[in-house]
């Protein structure tokens, strides 16, 4: 399920705003956890699984972790590698276990099996730096333990961020989990920042990506200079403002419910240096 698509439009959205607001207070991140949990199973229902593996994990680390960092610091930076060795491992895992396989059989006496069908589970990269980030907020002190399943599971699984970031530092939203505000300027203001968004994804992303499309298949054909030029130039914009959008989709979504993700771009491409552009591109 993607942000643009009709049924996140028209029956997702709509849903669970109905919920989240209909119910009492109490209850709102309980429909938050659960919707996100339905919007991910969505696409990858297995995988569902992992994630929530991935989840439980960290959790329960973060208690050893807790405990031990003041009196025992040598058990928490162990407790901390542990908990890392197994969000990244399946991150690895998943994303390039085939890769390091294929080239490292081609070293002499060396053969290592590939696995079939081994497909990246959606968002995965996104969920494990979110996970990473409470570990290591917690190690260093810059958090507290979070003691809810359900808030630190919301915090992970939150739905207007879990496919397409942006990523949130556990201590940028440790306070709103459990209390934020809600008005009527706030939601419209997340309402305005969401159509933007979307604009940019339907009207302006996928309009270049269409463009690419055409110019990359008559390519064969025959490519001049100022097609190759324009093929480039409609590949970098399409990146943008589907990126871009996506995210202040996420930003728009977070608003309506209350959350003030962090801004993830900052107008890149007036960069002057690479090094510029990184600081303004996935912020």
């Amino acid at each position: 399920m993607i942000f643009s698509s009709l049924i996140f439009l028209f029956a997702f959205l709509p849903t669970v705003l109905l919920l989240y607001f209909g119910l009492p207070r109490q209850c709102r991140n309980t429909v938050l956890f659960a919707a996100s949990l339905f919007f991910y199973a969505w696409g990858e229902p297995i995988y569902l699984f992992l994630m929530l593996a991935s989840i439980t994990s960290a959790y329960l680390f973060g208690f050893w972790i807790a405990r031990w960092r003041e009196n025992r610091p040598r058990r928490a930076k162990s407790a901390l590698i542990a908990s890392l060795t197994v969000s990244f491992g399946l991150l690895f895992f998943f994303k390039y276990y085939n890769f390091t396989a294929e080239n490292l059989s081609r070293l002499p006496l060396l053969s290592l099996p590939m696995i079939g069908g081994l497909v990246l589970p959606i968002g995965i990269s996104f969920y494990t730096f979110q996970i990473a980030s409470y570990t290591v907020d917690l190690y260093r002190g810059d958090c507290e333990l979070q003691k809810s399943y359900l808030l630190f599971g919301t915090y992970v699984t939150l739905f207007p961020q879990l496919i397409a970031g942006p990523i949130v530092r556990y201590r940028e939203v440790d306070a709103q989990l459990a209390y934020r505000t809600h008005s009527i300027s706030k939601f419209a203001s997340g309402v305005r920042r969401f159509s933007c968004g979307l604009g940019k994804k339907v009207l302006l992303g996928d309009a270049f990506a269409s463009v690419f499309a055409y110019l990359e298949a008559t390519a064969p054909q025959g490519q001049t200079v100022v097609g190759a030029w324009l093929g480039a130039i409609c590949y970098a914009l399409h990146l943008y403002y589907d990126f871009s959008g996506y995210s202040d989709m996420a930003i728009g979504l977070g608003r309506m419910i209350g959350f003030e993700f962090p801004e993830n771009f900052n107008y890149p491409y007036i960069s002057r240096s690479i090094t510029e552009f990184w600081r303004r591109w996935h912020i």
